[in-house]
């Protein structure tokens, strides 16, 4: 897929970088998607959680648009602080960063963006969690009983 998506420069990385950054944080879900391609993919282990569907992988703007409207009104921002360095890998196509566990006087779930960019827009977006979150996504809310996200309860 790289090979036939436009090129990104240095610059078009630091604006997606800086700006979905920015966007998430303000809850801006239009902005955010103005970020993507129309046929944009996203990948993600929450989605299934988030959205109660077997796949965590999304297609363009309508489904990002229900991902990101549902992720974010139920985000625990005691766990997703948005801590990041500030630093990125850029390959002349591939945008990457993280937001570590560890940040400054706390710990944050960690995840891993992983971008391919078409120019300064997102055409393929993985995220990645590391072991601090990912135990996360299989917990399960109370008023569900305790049951585990394939609906079991705990023996």
């Amino acid at each position: 897929m790289t090979s036939t998506l436009q090129a990104a420069t240095t610059a078009d990385a630091q604006f997606v970088h800086d700006e979905w950054d920015r966007r998430t944080r303000a809850h801006d879900i239009d902005g955010l998607l103005e970020l993507y391609l129309p046929d944009a993919t996203l990948e993600s282990p929450l989605v299934p959680r988030v959205l109660d569907q077997p796949s965590g992988v999304l297609r363009g703007h309508d489904e990002m648009r229900r991902f990101f409207v549902l992720g974010t009104a139920g985000r625990p921002d005691d766990l997703v602080r948005w801590y990041r360095t500030g630093e990125f890998m850029f390959n002349g196509h591939t945008l990457i960063w993280e937001y570590p566990r560890q940040a400054p006087e706390w710990e944050q779930v960690d995840l891993v963006e992983v971008m391919e960019l078409a120019g300064p827009r997102i055409a393929r977006h993985r995220i990645y969690w590391g072991w601090y979150g990912t135990p996360l996504l299989q917990r399960t809310p109370p008023q569900d009983g305790g049951k585990d996200a394939s609906g079991h309860s705990p023996d």
